[in-house]
């Protein structure tokens, strides 16, 4: 029996996904930024990073790179156009009013009605969460308030010319869902084809699972909480 309802994403026609790393879209969010962009919606990612310390054994420098250009790949891979990645420290993301500003300046020129991020709990699936992908979590959820609120970043609009916009829906994933996003198969196979992209990155984690079996094992076992053959299992929280 389904317990999980589909969500209606008929509205979403404008979508920020904000992450801390290159590759944290790539484990099922893609999948729905692939749909998004079929159906004729704008998709534009912002890291906060170019995890330039994700490769223990090769220097930041060389690595950072690297990495911008397998999310180039990955991006192109599911029809996403707008990249942009911000030179905050990878590993050393701090929680703070900066960190909130960017996301927020982002947010207003932008004007998505839907933003998307990853799981800002201690704890996720796979089990304890990484520091990054908390801070990034919780730093867009403030970000989308501050980026509605004339009076917090004033120089954004003083100085920038950025008004105040106000987001429709948060999106969440990598969480206990409450809401599913159906998935064809063209949106799966796009999604596998955007993980593959960060091909030196995961070789380097060593025993990573085949990209085909992971995304399609996920996005399975979400679809047969919802009724379907695959979804992306995400929560939902209306911001306005």
């Amino acid at each position: 029996m389904a317990d999980l309802p589909i969500f209606d994403d008929s509205q979403v026609q404008n979508v920020l996904c904000v992450v801390a790393h290159p590759d944290d879209m790539e484990y099922g969010g893609s999948a729905a930024a692939a749909r998004w962009v079929e159906r004729g919606a704008s998709v534009s990612y912002l890291l906060l990073t170019a995890g330039e310390a994700g490769i223990r054994d090769q220097d930041p420098s060389d690595v950072g790179p690297l990495r911008a250009q397998e999310q180039r790949d990955a991006c192109a891979a599911v029809g996403v156009e707008n990249l942009t990645i911000l030179d905050l420290p990878d590993g050393m993301l701090e929680s703070g009013l900066d960190i909130r500003k960017r996301i927020a300046r982002e947010i207003r020129k932008i004007k998505p009605d839907t933003v998307v991020t990853i799981n800002w709990d201690v704890m996720a699936a796979w089990g304890l969460n990484q520091a990054d992908h908390r801070v990034a979590g919780l730093a867009t959820l403030d970000a989308i308030r501050d980026a509605d609120n004339p009076w917090v970043f004033r120089e954004l609009m003083d100085e920038e010319n950025l008004e105040p916009w106000g987001v429709t829906r948060l999106i969440v994933s990598g969480v206990e869902p409450d809401y599913a996003i159906e998935l064809s198969e063209a949106n799966i196979n796009a999604a596998v084809e955007s993980l593959r992209c960060h091909k030196q990155y995961l070789s380097a984690l060593g025993s990573h699972p085949d990209p085909q079996e992971m995304i399609t094992g996920m996005t399975s076992e979400a679809g047969q909480s919802a009724g379907v053959d695959h979804a992306l299992g995400i929560k939902l929280y209306k911001m306005r």
